[in-house]
């Protein structure tokens, strides 16, 4: 007897440490006219998901410019089978809209999106932004229900998108940049933030959850995406599919506070737990990555 109890300790501590991430793209198909334009960024990115093994991913979409080579970039990644979900028409800040506006552009990507083949009712809030007033949050969370759609959440919250800027200033400066020390530099953010939410997660609800990564359709994705889910697994981690990640109890987490700005289901629950500081990594900062990517990429 005593021998089962310790294996059934020993069970659910494997569990409870078990480190599982799907990886998501927002604001697809961004602008792609700096290091690489749009079909080689999709090429490339598409490549190094397969070549690294990652299955299944979601694309969020902005359909604001949906037309040309953006729209068959998009077709492209719902014909390898990756999910197609929306990120709104115009990508719009919430906080600065009125709820019926915003739900009138959230319908208009509905209504383009709904032809495409993987298209799932996903929604993800352009910056995260819930609602700024109670009746804001509760309409949109009254919608999306109507609607049958999901809150498209992320735990795992980051600025690749800063880094991503960065690069491309340099770019355009005819600034050449190392690559290699680009990849490093990208892989050691990442990777800080994920630890930082993943152990936020523990403290707060007890074990490491599905997670969910956000990432952007960008140009350092494509080049440096398969580096990044082996960095991942070679530190325990599994690579899941969103599907899966979005069968874990968290997603039917609905806090009761109102914020002006969220930093992800893992952030809103540590915040209604109690802690008020440090929800938002210091990866999360536009300085500390300047610095670091002067002091680092381009020194």
């Amino acid at each position: 007897m005593r021998h089962l109890l310790t294996a059934l300790l020993l069970l659910a501590s494997a569990l409870a440490d078990a480190r599982e991430v799907a990886f998501t793209f927002d604001d697809a198909p961004r602008k792609a006219s700096g290091y690489f334009d749009g079909p080689t960024r999709a090429q490339k990115l598409l490549h190094e998901l397969a070549a690294h093994k990652v299955g299944e991913v979601a694309f969020f979409a902005n359909t604001g410019q949906l037309e040309g080579e953006k729209l068959q970039r998009l077709k492209t990644y719902g014909n390898a089978g990756h999910i197609i979900a929306n990120h709104s028409h115009t990508h719009p800040n919430f906080n600065g809209e009125e709820l019926q506006a915003y739900i009138d552009n959230v319908r208009e990507a509905d209504r383009i999106l709904g032809d495409f083949p993987t298209f799932k009712k996903w929604f993800r809030f352009p910056y995260l932004r819930e609602g700024n007033t109670q009746a804001k949050r509760d309409g949109m969370r009254h919608f999306l229900d109507e609607q049958g759609y999901l809150n498209a959440y992320i735990t795992l919250n980051n600025y690749d998108w800063y880094i991503e800027t960065l690069f491309q200033q340099a770019v355009a400066k005819g600034i050449e940049v190392d690559l290699d020390k680009l990849r490093r530099f990208y892989l050691e953010v990442m990777i800080s933030g994920i630890e930082h939410y993943d152990q936020m997660a523990i403290q707060h609800i007890g074990r490491s959850p599905k997670h969910v990564l956000l990432m952007h359709e960008m140009d350092i994705t494509a080049m440096f995406v398969g580096d990044l889910a082996d960095a991942l697994r070679a530190k325990g981690w599994s690579i899941i599919s969103p599907e899966e990640a979005y069968t874990d109890d968290i997603a039917n987490y609905r806090t009761p506070s109102v914020l002006k700005y969220n930093a992800g289901r893992i952030g809103e629950i540590a915040f209604d737990k109690g802690q008020k500081t440090g929800l938002w990594h210091e990866t999360l900062d536009e300085d500390y990555l300047r610095r670091r990517f002067s002091a680092e990429v381009l020194r």
